[in-house]
């Protein structure tokens, strides 16, 4: 994953918030080739800040797996 608007070295010194980040970024933005792990997402999804309805197709998507 590419971006150019953080600085991702002083981001990766917070592991936690930087997987949240992470995680978002590819909600928002694409997986560039990555997976989302479906087990992350449950345990986060309350945590990360997106948009409400990609938030409620989310919930909808891993309760119906």
């Amino acid at each position: 994953m590419k971006n150019w608007t953080v600085d991702t070295n002083v981001l990766a010194k917070y592991p936690e918030q930087y997987k949240i980040w992470q995680l978002e970024q590819m909600i928002n933005y694409g997986l560039d080739g990555q997976k989302i792990s479906s087990q992350f997402l449950k345990e986060n999804i309350s945590r990360i800040s997106i948009d409400p309805y990609k938030k409620k197709y989310l919930k909808f998507l891993l309760l119906t797996k």
